[in-house]
């Protein structure tokens, strides 16, 4: 019984850990490392196709990225998730599948002019989709057998709609160890979904640290402090630009300002317009609605009692289409612009921020985590001229943060679900951090738990059962590129698919030992007569 880290240690994404117990092998979260890589990631120690099953703790790319990569290597295993999870996976894992195949048509464009090979994506539309049939989603609170000596359970972590933290039961040679792995916990009070719930016993803990050396402070006047940017902005007569994550921030944006707008808190200016430029954000926008019923919180609840939809107002327009978003700015009515990536390092948003960024009448409004190297981390720590398109745009506009506004804990936040606990448990592991963080924050579960707490890099093996480390291993400075997956393929994508095309042959006929002589000839017949045509 043995845990290897894998992803998002001594780093913010790429979450994914390898588990052995019970005769199965099996991976929690499989994400794509977003922004830049600080450290190089251990590939998964076994080909895709030997995996049993997969457990999801959200749909946010960074831990489910690369579940098509996986089923492009051979795993055609279930995939476990929370029912909403599914559903939001579903429409995030054909967009980052959208943005890799669009990514290689222009970089091909580039490559054919100058005479070198065709650039192919890390993974296709196909593969998302293969691997979109394999979810299957569970309810919360619901304690599921996955085999002999492994049980699960969801609880949620009001991080996104649909997170959740993991429970874990895992039974061998007669002794039983219980894992929890948190996933991203939320901050408290957040609009429409739950406050995160409180495991209350465990062996082992792997837990995020994101904002583990930080606080953020006491809680805003979201709707106040959102007003006012906007009323100021407006009547100077530019535009709030708010780059946000599609799935979260941006229904979470629609909330506040339905009530501002109900409330009367912007003057002058009419039912000023709203654009959400993001397809995703507005298929996001209706699977919100769709699970209304089991995951809003109680404030929402009152609100569809009432017969008001949270995340609906008038002047809310959808962009779906380029045609459409192109439009935007080349209305000069002062409006709000909800924009995807949150980080600023892709799609849409960039061509609001080129548009708007050098008019000193906008106000640039950040309203999530930005990671060390991305864009948006550029203009919050005060960039006067920044690079968008090989064009440079000085920065004109007002750059602010909407203090306090986020999806995750903060430091008091992580204690405050750390010590729900009622008896200590025998390791914590920290993960999901910046480099640093993660070692501040493991010293302060130290520090103020008294739980024995460390910060693994990727690679590093423990054993479940004997309570201590198979292999510890160092961080390895990554010399990737930026946003690259090659932590689990090499330079040669095609090449790798089809070497993970032979392993899971070869765990295809290992499953075939025992069968029927007739078929077991003619199935070798076969792969003999597939060898003969490509033996050459």
């Amino acid at each position: 019984m043995r845990i290897t880290f894998l992803g998002a240690t001594h780093e913010v994404t790429g979450s994914c850990y390898y588990l052995e117990a019970a005769g199965k092998k099996f991976l929690v979260d499989c994400g794509m490392e977003q922004g830049p890589n600080i450290y190089e990631n251990c590939p998964l120690p076994i080909s895709p196709s030997q995996l049993d099953f997969v457990l999801i703790t959200h749909a946010h790319i960074d831990h489910t990225g690369n579940l098509p990569l996986l089923y492009a290597h051979g795993f055609r295993g279930p995939i476990y998730m929370t029912r909403a999870t599914a559903d939001l996976s579903n429409i995030m894992l054909r967009d980052s599948a959208h943005i890799q195949m669009s990514e290689a048509e222009w970089k091909n464009r580039k490559n054919r002019r100058a005479g070198r090979e065709d650039y192919v994506p890390v993974y296709t539309m196909e593969d998302a989709l293969g691997v979109i049939q394999l979810m299957e989603g569970c309810p919360y609170h619901s304690r599921i057998e996955l085999a002999e000596g492994i049980q699960v359970r969801f609880l949620d972590a009001g991080h996104l709609l649909g997170s959740a933290s993991i429970e874990l039961w895992l039974k061998e040679e007669g002794q039983t160890k219980k894992l929890v792995f948190s996933g991203d916990i939320g901050n408290l009070d957040q609009p429409l979904i739950n406050d995160p719930e409180y495991p209350e016993s465990a062996d082992y803990v792997i837990m995020e640290s994101t904002y583990g050396d930080r606080s953020h402070g006491e809680r805003s006047d979201y709707v106040g402090e959102l007003a006012r940017v906007i009323q100021e902005t407006f009547d100077r007569g530019g535009n709030v630009v708010v780059p946000s994550f599609a799935v979260g921030r941006t229904q979470e944006m629609l909330y506040f300002i339905r009530e501002i707008k109900e409330k009367g808190l912007v003057e002058g200016h009419g039912e000023f317009p709203v654009y959400v430029d993001s397809p995703l954000a507005v298929e996001a926008t209706s699977i919100f609605k769709d699970h209304e019923q089991d995951c809003y919180d109680s404030e929402a609840a009152k609100l569809l009692a009432r017969g008001v939809n949270p995340i609906l107002f008038r002047g809310l327009k959808l962009s779906i289409t380029s045609e459409e978003s192109k439009a935007i700015n080349f209305d000069e009515t002062p409006k709000v612009i909800l924009s995807a990536s949150g980080m600023c390092d892709a799609g849409r948003i960039k061509h609001h921020l080129k548009h708007n960024l050098w008019r000193s009448e906008c106000t640039v409004l950040f309203v999530g985590y930005q990671a060390v190297g991305t864009l948006g981390r550029a203009l919050i720590n005060g960039a006067e001229q920044v690079k968008i398109f090989q064009e440079d745009v000085r920065v004109n506009a007002r750059i602010l943060q909407l203090p306090g506004m986020s999806g995750h804990a903060d430091r008091e936040g992580l204690l405050r679900w750390a010590e729900g606990f009622r008896a200590k448990p025998q390791r914590v592991f920290v993960t999901h951090g910046e480099d640093k963080v993660t070692e501040l924050f493991a010293k302060l579960l130290w520090d103020e738990l008294r739980y024995p707490a460390a910060a693994p890099y990727s690679g590093t093996v423990f054993d479940l059962l004997e309570n201590e480390f198979i292999e510890k291993t160092e961080g390895i400075p990554c010399k990737k590129a930026v946003g690259t997956t090659s932590a689990r393929s090499s330079q040669n994508p095609v090449y790798d698919r089809l070497l993970a095309a032979g392993q899971r042959l070869l765990a295809v006929i290992a499953h075939n030992r025992g069968g029927a002589n007739k078929d077991l000839s003619k199935f070798a017949d076969q792969i003999n007569s597939l060898c003969d045509k490509w033996d050459r």
